[in-house]
């Protein structure tokens, strides 16, 4: 399964929409993502499983790129 991450870069930063970052990641749970992402200094603000249309429509962005960890 697909999930998007939403995060800000570092840890410490406060959570601002203009600054928050997004990326995908192959995994089987929510935990897993976090697992794979625990060595990085983001600031996870939001995980949330894509598929079906969403999916569709995500991958058409110029931004989709899946994560490989």
């Amino acid at each position: 399964m697909i999930f998007k991450v939403y995060y800000q870069d570092e840890i410490s930063e406060v959570p601002v929409r203009e600054r928050t970052n997004t990326l995908y990641i192959e995994a089987t749970s929510e935990g897993e993502v976090r697992s794979k992402l625990k060595d990085r200094s983001y600031n996870i603000e939001y995980i949330t499983p894509i598929d079906g249309a969403y999916l569709e429509y995500e991958k058409q962005s110029e931004n989709y790129k899946v994560l490989e960890i």
